[in-house]
């Protein structure tokens, strides 16, 4: 969920919240002319636009080019704009428009309240008389559809998509009527034309044929008494209000540089104790709290851009005291929608041909539900990685995409690693994650199957982190998404997940299902995407684990006619493993062919893919793609790396509609994934790739890639050569390979310890020292304990046989040398032998124990 504004008038504290909810939240667009644009830069450079609450979506002022003084024209032209160049706009379903001085106390969510395609929710502004007189009949060719409403407007992108040219019209046309400004035809008390802008948005609608649903409840504005049982979650300080003899008004700071003064707050109001003492009826003391709340929730916001601006610290004060109390926190906190404020007004108006200036308004409360409509489920998204470049640059593009999506809850990230590679691992920072022990080499069979660790690692979670989630998304890495995948839309629920269909998996009709499963008939041909609810994951996860292995086992039917891979090496185990467990527990997949496409696939017409799965190699032209070919390349540390570009979308031939919609969809995929990796670069501070030359820019990634090193894990310039030098072609095909005795005794031990949850952290594993030299040619000859044990007992005696020999000749040369001429020549003649076998003892010593720290 974005933010866009341009005064102090930050949004609530649950901004966080309502950004997990995947809408467009817009507040007034950056509009400056281009005088204000060069004074803005210097704010933007002092204050980075508000760092960390606000993003800006900065666009030309209308007011320059039209000539009309009338500021209020920028709201349209600026969701037009928006509409138009933002890449953002491309990747939401629903938006949701509100004014700079509005502060937000709970989630806003279309269709929580209501909303529909066609049929926007607005709130009611019961002064646009002039939709029920002759202005509607100048402006509109529907007079009949013209709704009073303003304020809250949540539509769906394809209704805004329609309307917003037509706002921006209307609002042109309403302000050059000026014959028809007075106050019996606009109802602006002023007779200015100000409220040109709220007509022509009735108009726009009404021409685009939207009926509003009308909710006067949801929004309020301070100094009004809310209903009984209603709880407003949307505060509009337009006019002015107060609380006994405080007063707070925003026309009194409209050239007010309050943002940018340094612990200046508005003037404190007065306390909730203060408040219960002064009036005793609830419901207009419930008034009174929530004009406090709103001003309060303004100082708050101030003090938190103050410090962001790097303000000295506030100095203490009764009332910063309270804004950071238990009190305040308890009343700000995020409020719900209840059963009263999701009624409805239902507007009918008999209008006459005759007496347009006569309506009949009939106002109608029409109640939603009886009870209080529960919020929708919390839900958590993960995916399993390993330790490797391979998977670090999915996971770039996987967080990427997540974020962008609009996707509800938080991502994690299950890491499976040894504790080896996790010691040199560089890529913690790239997404939340839980650490899991690696399983990749099977602790009791040895089998070498890196796709068993997404089971694995999803069981360790279940059994290792407390979640609040009701549904839990599990994805691949090497996906990315496009929208929201959410239960409730693709309806998911207890005993019934949601998957995408894998048509391939041709062991769910044959003897694969009977041998595996004791329901064959349950057995679903999915993956891919799964939405699980999370007491079915907490039964399911072992099941997964348990019968991937046994597959895996099954090697008499990995066959291509019973198991439908092509390559017959038992490599989509994990797959069947899933099907079958699910099947053994009877739950039954709610398949949705609308979730997931391959790029290079042509699209459905009118579907809305929410996930691209890139695990096939997929072509535009002469350009290709295929992830195998970037499985050793590290393009997440070397300073901007990047995958090559994809051809420009308007190189493409335009006369098969559906090679265009394939090639268009590839080309997103490919883009995204270079979108994020540039991000990702730039959070890394790398330098400017226009200042630095090739050879210098390959400088700077090694030293960045020297930098994350630890002591531990840098090895000596010796060591390295040796290493360098001595590492043979078949050595260093796979690590997995050729693991050492040491290591694959650590592997055994973290897995099995991982299988029976008893590990809660990777961190927290014990094991027997492994050393760090790294050389592989060294470690070939590490083949067995005892072949250690007996080579260190004779470097121990050799040791020993040295140093006493050259304490002996030592001891004789210090004795005397008249009369011991000959003698000395036999003691010079072996101290020469000792002496030459110590330094050959120990360089024989040196060679072995750098054996044995390989």
């Amino acid at each position: 969920m974005r933010f866009f504004s341009d005064e102090v008038t930050l949004p609530s504290v649950v901004g966080d919240k309502n950004a997990e909810l995947g809408v467009l939240f817009f507040e007034i667009l950056m509009a400056l002319s281009n005088k204000k644009m060069k004074e803005y830069d210097i704010v933007f450079r002092r204050g980075s636009a508000l760092p960390g609450v606000v993003d800006v979506f900065v666009l030309a002022c209308v007011v320059d080019d039209k000539m009309l003084e009338y500021p209020a024209i920028n709201k349209p032209a600026g969701v037009l704009h928006w509409l138009k160049y933002s890449k953002e706009a491309e990747n939401v379903d629903w938006v949701v428009i509100l004014d700079a001085d509005m502060i937000i106390r709970g989630p806003i969510v279309p269709w929580e309240i209501g909303a529909e395609k066609g049929k926007p929710v607005s709130a009611y502004y019961g002064y646009l008389i002039g939709c029920d007189n002759i202005l509607a009949k100048l402006h509109t060719k529907h007079p009949e559809l013209c709704d009073k409403v303003g304020g809250l407007l949540a539509m769906h992108i394809d209704d805004l998509r329609a309307l917003a040219p037509l706002w921006l019209s209307k609002t042109e046309e309403v302000r050059e009527d000026r014959a028809h400004w007075a106050t019996n035809y606009t109802g602006d008390i002023y007779g200015t034309g100000w409220i040109s802008e709220m007509y022509g948005y009735s108009f726009g609608a009404a021409e685009a044929r939207l009926r509003h649903k009308i909710n006067d409840n949801l929004m309020i504005y301070p100094g009004y008494v809310p209903r009984e049982g209603v709880e407003p979650i949307l505060m509009h300080y337009g006019l002015p209000f107060s609380v006994g003899n405080w007063s707070f008004s925003k026309l009194e700071h409209h050239e007010d540089d309050i943002v940018y003064d340094c612990s200046r707050l508005f003037p404190e109001p007065p306390y909730p104790r203060e408040i219960t003492q002064m009036e005793p009826d609830h419901n207009k003391r419930r008034g009174l709290f929530l004009n406090i709340e709103c001003i309060n929730i303004m100082n708050e916001g101030l003090l938190l851009q103050h410090a962001a601006f790097g303000c000295p610290k506030t100095k203490w004060s009764k009332y910063l005291s309270f804004l950071k109390s238990k009190t305040f926190a308890e009343l700000g906190r995020p409020k719900r929608l209840t059963a009263q404020s999701r009624q409805m007004m239902e507007v009918e108006m008999h209008k006459k041909v005759n007496e347009p200036e006569k309506p009949q308004p009939k106002i109608i409360h029409k109640e939603v539900d009886n009870d209080p409509e529960k919020p929708h489920p919390k839900i958590h998204t993960i995916f399993s990685t390993e330790c490797s470049p391979y998977f670090d640059w999915q996971t770039v593009g996987l967080v990427h995409s997540f974020y962008k999506s609009g996707q509800p809850g938080n991502i994690t990230r299950l890491l499976s690693c040894t504790e080896e590679d996790l010691k040199q691992y560089k890529g913690h920072d790239l997404a939340p994650t839980h650490y899991v022990p690696s399983m990749s080499r099977h602790p009791l069979t040895g089998d070498w199957y890196p796709a068993i660790n997404k089971p694995a690692a999803v069981l360790h979670w279940m059994n290792h982190v407390k979640t609040d989630a009701e549904y839990i998304v599990i994805l691949d890495a090497d996906m990315i998404m496009r929208g929201p995948i959410t239960p409730w839309e693709f309806n998911a629920a207890r005993s019934h997940p949601v998957s995408t269909p894998y048509e391939y998996l041709i062991g769910c009709d044959n003897v694969l299902a009977k041998l595996h499963t004791k329901h064959p008939e349950a057995c679903d041909k999915v993956g891919g995407v799964i939405i699980m609810h999370v007491d079915d994951l907490r039964k399911f996860a072992l099941q997964w684990l348990h019968k991937t292995e046994e597959v895996r086992l099954d090697r008499s039917h990995w066959s291509k006619n019973i198991t439908g891979d092509v390559y017959e090496a038992g490599w989509i185990s994990e797959m069947y493993g899933y099907s079958f467990g699910a099947a053994e527990l009877n739950l039954r997949h709610v398949i949705s062919d609308e979730i997931l496409i391959y790029p290079g696939y042509v699209p459905a017409p009118g579907v809305k893919y929410r996930v691209f799965h890139y695990g096939l190699e997929y072509r535009v032209g002469n350009w290709s793609f295929d992830k195998a070919n970037w499985r050793h390349t590290d393009l997440v540390n070397n300073c901007w790396s990047k995958f090559p570009d994809p051809p420009d979308p308007s190189s493409l031939d335009q006369t098969d509609n559906n090679s265009l919609q394939r090639d268009l969809l590839s080309i997103e995929c490919a883009t995204t994934l270079n979108e994020a990796l540039r991000l990702h670069h730039e959070r890394r501070t790398c330098p400017d790739p226009n200042t630095i030359s090739a050879p210098n820019r390959e400088r700077v990634n090694h030293d960045r890639v020297n930098e994350n090193r630890t002591d531990a894990e840098t090895r000596t310039d010796a060591e390295t050569k040796t290493d360098a030098e001595t590492r043979t072609d078949a050595e260093t095909k796979t690590d997995a390979e050729t693991r050492t005795g040491a290591e694959s005794r650590m592997a055994v031990e973290t897995t099995t310890s991982r299988k029976f949850g008893n590990v809660e952290d990777v961190q927290a594993l014990k094991h027997d020292e492994i050393p760090k030299n790294n050389s592989r040619q060294s470690s070939q000859g590490e083949t067995s304990n005892g072949t250690f044990t007996s080579m260190r007992f004779w470097i121990m005696v050799l040791w020993a046989l040295s140093i006493f020999g050259f304490l002996g000749v030592m001891s004789v040369v210090f004795k005397g040398r008249k009369g011991l001429k000959k003698r000395g020549k036999g003691y010079k003649s072996k101290r020469r032998t000792s002496h030459s076998g110590f330094w050959d003892t120990n360089g024989q010593d040196r060679h072995l124990r750098n054996a044995e720290t390989a």
